[in-house]
Formats: C-alpha cells, structure tokens, sequence
C-alpha cells in the first residue's frame, strides 16, 4: 500500500520518461467524463422509457424488446444523440489528451461514443474495437459497410413523439431494404468496415515497433465486461517486455498481477482527479491508499 501522492508522482515520471504510451480505455473513462447511464442523467432523458417500462438504466434499455421500430428508434435516437452528439459535461478526456499529446501514443477503446475524437485525439491513433455510437450498419447484415447516422439521428430527436418517431424516417438498408440497426459489437452481426480494418493494422503496427521499448500501458476504467480486448492483453504485454510499466487507474477495481507487480502504478480513484493530479503534479490533498 502506497500513499496516493506518491503514486501520482510514480505515474507522472513514468508518463514523461516513456517512449510510448498504450492508452486502453474502457466506460469507467466516459462515467468520470460525466457520462453516467442511470441516476439523474438518465431520469432526465429517459423519464417516459422508465414509467412506461421502468427501464433501470440506459445500458438495459438498448435491449428492451420494443413493440415497433418507431419506439425502438425513438429510444436509440435519443440514447445516440445524448451519448456522442453532445459534449460530456467534465473535461475527463482533454485533460488526458494534455498528458500525451507530445507522446507517440495511441489509444485502444471499447466505449463507442466518439469522445476521444471529440476531444482532439489523432483519428489515426484510435481503434475503436466495439463499434460507434454514430455509424448504423444493416442488420442482416448483408455487406460490410457503416454508414454515419447523424443527421438521420439529429431529425428523429425533433420529430419524435409519445416515444415514437415518424414511420418514415425509420433507417433501412440502401442495399437490401432491411432495417439499420446500430454498428456495436453484441453478436456476430457486427459489422467491421474498412475502417476498422485500417485501425486495426495500425494498433498492431503500434505494438510491433514498440515492442522492446520502454512503454507505458495505461489502463483507464476497465471493467470486467471484456478483459480480454485490454487488460489481460496489458497484463501479457508487460510480463514479456522488462522495459514496460503498467498502470491501472479505476474507480473500484485497480489491481495488477503478481508477476508484474513491481513494475505497476494502482490507482483506485476516480480518473478525473487523477488527470487533475497529475496535469497540476499535486496529489488530491485527502488520503488514499492504492496497491
């Protein structure tokens, strides 16, 4: 157990000192950045969808059965418009982009909602592997192709009514006339487009010219939905590679392996005051133990 300040220290050194830094960022990221999806801001968007259907929070209603696809498109409309066509409400991913802008990094995501690149990050520097928020792809499918959806999004929020949008506007296939349904990985319908292909190449150029070097994973609020895609990789990565550190940052659950404890900076804080921390290089001035 180490104090908070000195881990602040630890990973402000270890940002600095890098000769790249791997950013794996999972919702815990997006939660800090103010994008919670129960509580009041869910209350606030969402009241009609929970009286009628006392939907518990905005991840569950993604998959509530709709009766229609004018009620099914009036609840994504709402849900994609509200979680990446405005702004989160906390500075979360700017300050981070403050950090490494002058680093070679790059930035693996599961979150969907485009916040990276709304921040300013290099489009070029992304791989977002479980879809996006913003592109719709057929739900056969029938081809591999997405297609940006916010104007259709933006005109079904203005028209929608008594949770419903207008019949014509619900998206179809320009191929085979099925309905759109959203480009996010839960099945294997997911559709990965060119580029996502692209994105992916340059991860994995990413990790092969930086394989020896002394890099920094960085781990932000990755859960325990998909540690596959992030953070067992992160873990492998560091155990073979003496030069690399890892640190975890999360809310509730920063831990690090045995193995390669040594070589880990444990953070269990919110990332936002971490960020804060370490742009200013002061610790928050409470208390607080990390592993």
């Amino acid at each position: 157990m180490k104090d908070y300040s000195e881990q602040i220290k630890q990973l402000k050194e270890a940002i600095d000192s890098a000769d790249a830094i791997l950013i794996g960022a999972g919702s815990g990221l997006s939660t800090s950045a103010g994008f919670t999806y129960s509580g009041e801001r869910f209350h606030q968007y969402f009241s009609d969808f929970i009286e009628k259907y006392q939907i518990p929070d905005m991840y569950s209603g993604g998959f509530y059965p709709y009766d229609t696809l004018e009620e099914y498109w009036a609840w994504w409309s709402r849900h994609i418009y509200y979680n990446r066509y405005i702004s989160p409400p906390k500075p979360v991913y700017k300050d981070l982009l403050k950090l490494v802008q002058k680093k070679n990094y790059f930035v693996l995501t599961t979150n969907v909602d485009h916040c990276f690149q709304n921040a300013g990050f290099d489009k070029k520097r992304l791989f977002y592997t479980q879809g996006d928020y913003g592109l719709w792809q057929c739900s056969i499918p029938c081809h591999q192709k997405t297609y940006d959806n916010e104007d259709e999004v933006k005109e079904m929020m203005k028209a929608q009514k008594n949770m419903r949008i207008p019949t014509e506007l619900i998206p179809h296939c320009p191929i085979c006339g099925k309905p759109m349904t959203m480009n996010l990985r839960c099945d294997d319908r997911f559709v990965e487009d060119e580029g996502w292909h692209q994105a992916m190449e340059r991860y994995s150029d990413f990790l092969h010219h930086h394989r020896k070097h002394n890099i920094l994973f960085l781990e932000l609020g990755v859960g325990a939905n998909t540690p596959a895609i992030i953070k067992y990789p992160f873990w492998r990565m560091t155990a073979q590679n003496p030069s690399s550190i890892y640190a975890c940052v999360n809310f509730n659950e920063a831990f690090a392996p045995n193995e390669i404890s040594n070589r880990s900076i444990c953070l269990q804080a919110d990332i936002g005051d971490v960020l804060l921390a370490l742009r200013t290089y002061k610790g928050i001035h409470n208390f607080h133990h990390t592993c």
